[in-house]
């Protein structure tokens, strides 16, 4: 009897020991990946338990949490959600995040180690804080100005300040209200469905995640790489460009919207914008040293974030002559977010330094304690300095006496650029209008921002547009207000 009590207590305690090495197996090795399936509601009941920490504006914040007496406690507000939809994005109980509250979403949902009392606090505890607050680089102000200019229109406007690289202003419009996505139900799937259906795209962040081909804004980026190459020597003599222009190796021919392109200027080129002598002198400084230079500000950079990721503005780096001289006046296949415009004219402000764009000025703890500062960086030198000193005079001559009138402001130091990009089928569709500027107050030693603004199938006539008609008065008012301190 005793060896079958032995027998039977031995297979007891070898089922114990498999019972405990199983309990180690699933807590040490398949806890994460329990944890991460779908069908695991704990973290989702354990996510929306608590209040999710606020993405502040200022020292204001624009989203907020409300409790919804069911299992999943807290949903989440949004504080004017059209205006702020671009930089928040959303947070959805059904939908997940994107944007902010996706690229800091361990800060707000209070699971980031930063937050914690101790080093692995959260790892031991597998507990979550307070959720903290991201506290952006916004002003808003310029993000008012440029929703109001807007007014509804297919566009986008991204505005910086220079010398730092801070993200002021992000706008796209049509825009929508990121709330009626927050919780769950019949209601929330419909506004879902009914937002993905839009023609308008509503959901879709044009300041960071749409390209468009940049037009003569990209002039810019061309009369720099002509100026550091010493192709140009001299930015008001006289070059040696025909009009109309020949594209190389081939016999289409290269129109002017202006007069007075023949032989014109660098000078003359960029106040008046013509195609054909931007057009020559991106092919004279070759595929190599314009790939080169149009990376220099931020093209073909498929990790540029802000902490979100943005769409790759696009440089080919093989292609014909033909094809180069188009690409050098910002067709053929260059496309550029309004965000890159923005870094474009943020360069030559800044005295060819430029600076890398960010959003998150700082991140704090619920109770306000700063958890993690954000502080400028480098992104690259863009030209040198002296180039970018011709270029200032260039782009401010455009806003005095050039196609960039509508821009200016008493008293202000503005530099600016016009852009018409054709789209569609032989160019059929209404253009792109774009305008890029930065503006420096009198008594300051440096300026106050660039700005870029796009707007789609702008309707008025083509002459209005290239004329600065439909995005510098946009562009304007966004300066006014980041002048106004």
């Amino acid at each position: 009897m005793i060896r079958y009590i032995r027998r039977a207590a031995a297979l007891c305690l070898l089922l114990l020991v498999a019972l405990l090495a199983n309990a180690a197996r699933i807590q040490l090795f398949e806890a994460e990946e329990l944890n991460d399936n779908p069908a695991n509601r704990r973290n989702t009941i354990a996510r929306y338990d608590q209040p999710r920490g606020n993405i502040l504006v200022g020292d204001r914040p624009v989203t907020g949490n409300k409790e919804t007496g069911e299992q999943l406690s807290f949903e989440r507000t949004y504080l004017h959600g059209p205006l702020y939809a671009p930089v928040t994005g959303y947070a959805s109980q059904t939908y997940g995040t994107t944007l902010l509250e996706h690229a800091e979403d361990d800060v707000l949902s209070g699971t980031d180690s930063l937050l914690a009392p101790l080093p692995f606090w959260n790892e031991f505890t597998r507990g979550r804080q307070p959720g903290g607050n991201v506290v952006t680089t916004v002003k808003e102000s310029m993000q008012r100005a440029a929703y109001a200019g807007l007014s509804g229109r297919r566009g986008a406007v991204a505005a910086l300040e220079p010398s730092t690289g801070k993200i002021l202003a992000l706008v796209s419009t049509p825009s929508y209200d990121p709330e009626r996505l927050s919780g769950t139900g019949s209601a929330v799937t419909e506004a879902w469905t009914r937002l993905n259906a839009a023609k308008s795209l509503p959901m879709l962040n044009r300041a960071i995640r749409q390209t468009y081909p940049p037009g003569s804004t990209f002039k810019i980026v061309t009369a720099a790489a002509a100026l550091d190459a010493r192709v140009v020597t001299d930015a008001d003599a006289p070059t040696d460009t025909p009009s109309p222009y020949v594209l190389p190796n081939t016999r289409t021919v290269l129109p002017n919207e202006a007069r007075g392109c023949e032989k014109a200027s660098l000078a003359d080129a960029i106040r008046v914008s013509c195609n054909t002598v931007m057009a020559h002198l991106g092919v004279e400084v070759g595929l190599s040293g314009m790939a080169e230079a149009a990376g220099r500000f931020g093209f073909n950079d498929t990790g540029l974030r802000i902490p979100s990721g943005v769409a790759r503005s696009n440089f080919d780096t093989d292609m014909s002559d033909d094809q180069l001289a188009l690409s050098s006046i910002g067709q053929f296949n260059t496309t550029a977010t309004p965000l890159q415009m923005a870094m474009v004219a943020a360069a030559v402000a800044n005295g060819g330094d430029l600076r890398r764009p960010y959003l998150v000025d700082r991140v704090t703890a619920a109770d306000g304690d700063t958890v993690r500062q954000q502080g400028p960086r480098p992104y690259e030198r863009s030209m040198s300095p002296s180039t970018a000193v011709q270029l200032q005079r260039m782009m401010v001559d455009v806003v005095e006496n050039g196609t960039g009138s509508n821009a200016a402001i008493a008293g202000v130091k503005v530099g600016g650029k016009t852009g018409t990009a054709q789209h569609g089928i032989d160019n059929s569709g209404l253009p792109y209008a774009w305008f890029i500027s930065w503006a420096q107050a009198p008594d300051s030693g440096r300026p106050a921002v660039a700005v870029a603004v796009v707007v789609e199938d702008a309707s008025a006539n083509r002459a209005d547009i290239s004329g600065g008609g439909s995005a510098a008065p946009i562009a304007r008012a966004v300066m006014e207000a980041a002048l106004e301190g």
